[in-house]
């Protein structure tokens, strides 16, 4: 669940004070090395392990140095929660198949980052980021990490994210937990990366790995990524199986690719799906998963295309006003017809139920997951007293109402729930599916999240004006966003969503769009945005 809170710069987060510099000065940032495996793609590092310019160990050990240089020190993005102690171990055993004449795929021996969501069965704790499970350890892995694993990607280790996927507070900070602290930005530092999956979304940007697995219960994959610059799939629900990994709400919840291509997120994609019948949802994927979803990159995927633009975003805010401009001319160059619609005005109110129907899913989720995990709180009451007991090092910043009002809602046959369920999930399906039809558009299109705010420990997360995560995230239909460019070295994402189970469209969409732009920015670490 995005929230979209940010923080201010500052020491109360060890972050470094901008003390008697200008602004200007300020914004240079600290010096980062350089990384011979910057804006590595997949398909690169398969042909230097091909090659033998590399193998998956020396990958592997590359990406660690670089973690340990500009994640856990340098910069400090605090990007990434944990390594993995078996990193190198999976990595050599890999190479091994290898040699033998064995390449499982495009991702064999490729190193992937996972959500500190999604409970993996090895040495590494699966945490949510709360110091109430900090030392909880999965009796097995997740399903889309037993597809990875089968897929031959290495599992480097887990990313940080908003605590409790960001439901935990109505002030929280986006990008932070109590375990593992506040990410930041890799573009401007003082600047918050968006939630929950920002570590996945940093560690992209920052060339920690090659792609990351992040989850979304609304705006959680798609907000982290527009703010990073990256590339961000959110599936249908059901199209990947969301078993073994903490929960927030069965009709919203899905995990989804990050990377810094189109190309490699519709690889990881591909290798993640797959029918899990511990996942209800799953099942219903049955006839619709694609088995390789990079068959539907087409540089000239836009041409005879009618994409549908909410048109309460425009002329909203001048800098960004200019990327939209610039946007729509680039989709009309390229062959599409762009008409102006509005779907905010009948989204936007369905947000008041949405939530009544996340706290209650969210409760019944975590207590499921609780009761059988291997952790000292067993539901959602003992998580609560957890985090009183140690307020000083759980709540510093903010603190956790959401959590309070969940666990004081009834089940789910109570009629609150039902109404609201019931009536969310069919009013945003019939209105999306209304004006596609009803305009012959193959798509919906939007700013994806404005650019990202200051970190601000003391008011939490800021309204950036723009967010088109909502529609997709409570329909549970796909959606992707690609970088439309930056407003002051802040990066801006463009979305896609359609239909249920039309992932290869918004793919085709997004590719096109990318191949004719190019908007992705290595990031420059700077302090702050410079101001001349």
């Amino acid at each position: 669940m995005n929230r979209r809170h940010f923080l201010k710069s500052g020491s109360l987060l060890g972050l470094p004070a901008l003390g008697g510099l200008s602004l200007a000065a300020a914004a240079s940032g600290p010096v980062v090395k350089d990384f011979s495996l910057n804006e590595a793609t997949i398909d690169q590092l398969q042909q230097q392990m091909k090659g033998g310019a590399q193998t998956s160990r020396s990958i592997t050990e590359m990406y660690i140095r670089r973690i340990q240089e500009i994640d856990q020190g340098g910069p400090q993005l605090r990007a990434v929660i944990a390594l993995n102690p078996d990193a190198l171990e999976i990595a050599a055993a890999l190479d091994q198949e290898r040699a033998a004449g064995n390449v499982r795929g495009p991702l064999h021996g490729v190193p992937v980052l996972i959500k500190d969501n999604i409970d993996t069965g090895d040495k590494m704790v699966t945490s949510a980021g709360s110091l109430a499970l900090a030392e909880h350890r999965a009796g097995k892995d997740a399903f889309i990490v037993q597809q990875l694993r089968k897929a031959g990607a290495v599992l480097l280790g887990k990313t940080n994210l908003s605590e409790w996927a960001n439901f935990r507070s109505t002030r929280s900070i986006s990008g932070w937990s109590s375990r593992g602290g506040q990410t930041r930005s890799p573009y401007v530092l003082d600047r918050n990366p968006c939630g929950s999956s920002s570590g996945s979304a940093v560690a992209v940007a920052a060339n920690l790995c090659v792609v990351a697995i992040g989850t979304e219960t609304d705006g959680s994959i798609v907000c982290p990524s527009s703010a990073c610059g990256i590339v961000g799939i959110k599936p249908t629900v059901g199209l990947l199986s969301r078993s073994g990994i903490i929960p927030i709400s069965a009709t919203q919840d899905t995990a989804g690719p990050m990377a810094r291509t189109v190309t490699d997120a519709a690889i990881l994609l591909t290798a993640l799906t797959g029918i899990d019948p511990q996942d209800a949802a799953s099942t219903l994927s049955e006839g619709h998963i694609q088995h390789d979803y990079t068959k539907f990159l087409n540089a000239k995927g836009l041409r005879g295309k009618r994409i549908g633009f909410e048109k309460s975003q425009l002329k909203r805010h001048e800098r960004v006003d200019v990327l939209v401009a610039q946007a729509l001319d680039v989709l009309r160059a390229q062959g599409a017809t762009v008409v102006e619609v509005d779907l905010a005005s009948r989204i936007n109110p369905l947000g008041e139920h949405e939530f009544k129907v996340l706290e209650y899913e969210f409760k019944d989720g975590l207590n499921k997951y609780l009761s059988t995990a291997n952790a000292g709180v067993k539901n959602l009451a003992d998580v609560i007293a957890f985090n009183k007991e140690h307020a000083d090092k759980a709540m510093p910043y903010f603190q956790q109402e959401i959590l309070e009002t969940s666990n004081v809602k009834g089940d789910l046959q109570t009629p609150e729930y039902v109404a609201a369920h019931s009536g969310n999930l069919s009013v945003a399906r019939k209105a999306i599916d209304d004006l596609l039809q009803q305009q012959q558009l193959d798509a919906l299109c939007g700013v994806t999240f404005g650019p990202s705010c200051c970190i601000d420990p003391v008011h939490g997360d800021a309204n950036t004006e723009y967010d088109f995560s909502g529609p997709a995230a409570i329909a549970g239909y796909p959606h992707v966003t690609v970088p439309m460019g930056q407003v002051l070295g802040l990066p801006v994402g463009l979305s896609f969503f359609a239909g249920a189970w039309q992932e290869g469209a918004v793919i085709t969409l997004a590719y096109a769009y990318e191949q004719a732009t190019g908007h992705r920015v290595v990031p420059g670490f700077k302090e702050t945005v410079g101001m001349e």
